[in-house]
């Protein structure tokens, strides 16, 4: 981690310091962690592979326009990366609607619709994890519209690299539902949906150490597979 005074100045404040010396305290396993997302990582990337290349066939066949979605979100400190996802919705999505899903988005094509709901579409953040942008757990990244809007406590989960998975995506992993109907989902999504995920991915912070995000991946499966 870097030292407190080295930290983006939008950091340095007491709700941030709060979390800050919890990690401080457990730099072994963050150690740890960043070993275990390299090995996992190459592992499963060399089984999924072959997959992933027919996904991509798949996607390519059923709607026009690029495998992979790219995205600039936030990660670490408030770094700035561009995600890999397979691309679910049609290529202009961003221009007919908001940065959120809702249940029934009509932007989500044939293809997309599965791999949403089988998190296959989240595959090639495989390679946001060997790049070091991403871990296997942590706080899933936010555009940069989002975080701007972030209070001081909620900075704090910029302390660690954004994850694939948290528990705040295990208890929110309907939260299409949540913005269905809504006049404005983006505000919904901030003033509403945000904080309370922010509560659970803070939460992940208090608790964390390798065996607890050993615990949150088997979690991941099982509400994946129910």
């Amino acid at each position: 981690m870097k030292k407190w005074d080295d930290l983006p100045q939008k950091f340095q404040n007491n709700a941030v310091k709060e979390y800050y010396d919890i990690l401080k305290k457990r730099g072994a396993s963050l150690v740890i962690k960043r070993i275990f997302d390299i090995i996992i990582a190459l592992i499963i990337t060399v089984i999924a592979l072959p997959f992933m290349l027919i996904i991509a066939v798949w996607i390519k066949l059923d709607s026009k326009g690029p495998v992979f979605f790219r995205q600039r979100r936030v990660t670490t400190y408030g770094r700035i990366f561009r995600i890999f996802k397979f691309r679910t919705m049609v290529t202009d999505a961003e221009k007919r609607g908001t940065q959120v899903t809702v249940k029934g988005d009509s932007r989500v094509t044939r293809a997309g619709r599965f791999l949403r709901k089988c998190r296959l579409d989240e595959l090639p953040q495989l390679f946001n994890v060997l790049c070091g942008d991403m871990s296997f757990v942590g706080t899933r990244p936010e555009v940069e519209r989002y975080v701007d809007r972030y209070t001081d406590e909620m900075n704090a989960t910029l302390l660690m690299p954004a994850g694939i998975t948290s528990l705040a995506s295990i208890k929110f992993k309907d939260e299409e539902k949540l913005l269905d109907g809504a006049n404005d989902p983006d505000e919904v999504y901030v003033n509403t949906v945000l904080p309370q995920k922010m509560i659970y991915n803070l939460e992940y912070i208090r608790k964390f150490n390798f065996f607890y995000d050993i615990k949150l991946m088997f979690m991941t499966f099982w509400a994946v597979i129910h």
